[in-house]
């Protein structure tokens, strides 16, 4: 028993105004709906797949994974209660607000809020329209994109996401931070994405690293590059193509000073045939830190 994807992401920021122009210019998603005062972005057919709430963390608040059925979602939750965590359903309120069926809500082992849910609503009555000219996201199956997260509690943190939510090891990467010491990146799927999540061994002001949204295309990836003038956007890294999962992306800072990487191409993992592997550097080419 596995979670399906990572439905969506939520994050606490400081200034709402500011993220709204960079999800919807920048970014280019789509104003979502929902129960509550949150402010919700579509990148598909999905009611929303980010929500945005007014705080000072400026960190990302609570991960939403999906599982397939309601018997999936009771199974998940009878093997987390009998692991010793609890994992209680939501309210009616919450549950509306998340615009899904049936949610159950827990905390991992770094405390994060981790939302596990069932029968998420669907708008193909009003179809994804991008206000900046996106084709579209590579979302369905494969969910969000990924997020890559600090913690420093490494051992727990893992084992309750593979040992408790399903979640494979794709592959590591080893950076030599000195000749004495290399901090290995350990990236894991749930579902053909190379990587829905990824763990940096490291305790960090912010828990977020950043997370990545997958465009439909390289024309899009550019558009989206050009956008960054237009919307006061910094470039945190060059145009690049990583070693493992070989998505063509860059970096570019959020509002919240936590980054976002806008990549296209990524590559499936399929477990019968996938070989874990382990790499030495984080690209193949590009991704040159930006001034």
């Amino acid at each position: 028993m596995s979670v399906a994807s990572l439905g969506y992401i939520g994050f606490e920021v400081s200034d709402l105004q500011a993220w709204d122009a960079y999800m919807t210019g920048f970014l280019g998603l789509m104003p979502g709906r929902g129960e509550g005062p949150s402010a919700k972005y579509r990148m598909d057919e999905r009611s929303f797949r980010i929500q945005v709430d007014e705080g000072q963390k400026d960190d990302l608040s609570f991960i939403g994974f999906e599982v397939a059925t309601p018997e999936d979602l009771k199974a998940l939750r009878d093997r987390l209660t009998a692991a010793g965590i609890d994992c209680s359903v939501a309210s009616n309120q919450l549950a509306a607000e998340r615009g899904v069926r049936d949610l159950a809500v827990l905390k991992d082992p770094s405390g994060l809020q981790v939302e596990i849910y069932v029968g998420a609503t669907a708008l193909t009555h009003v179809p994804f329209n991008s206000p900046a000219g996106v084709s579209g996201f590579r979302t369905g199956a494969q969910g969000v994109g990924h997020v890559v997260m600090a913690v420093d509690k490494i051992d727990e943190v893992r084992a309750f996401y593979t040992g408790l939510l399903g979640f494979r090891l794709s592959d590591t990467i080893g950076i030599a931070i000195s000749p004495d010491f290399t901090l290995t990146l350990e990236f894991y799927h749930c579902n053909p994405r190379h990587h829905t999540l990824a763990l940096v061994p490291m305790p960090a002001p912010r828990r977020m690293h950043h997370f990545m949204v997958e465009m439909a295309t390289m024309d899009d990836v550019g558009y989206a590059m050009d956008r960054m003038a237009k919307y006061g956007v910094r470039q945190t890294m060059t145009l690049g193509k990583h070693t493992n999962d070989q998505m063509v992306s860059f970096y570019a800072a959020t509002p919240s000073g936590f980054e976002v990487e806008v990549g296209t191409a990524g590559i499936a993992v399929q477990d019968d045939s996938w070989r874990v592997t382990h790499h030495e550097a984080t690209s193949m080419w590009g991704h040159k830190h930006c001034n």
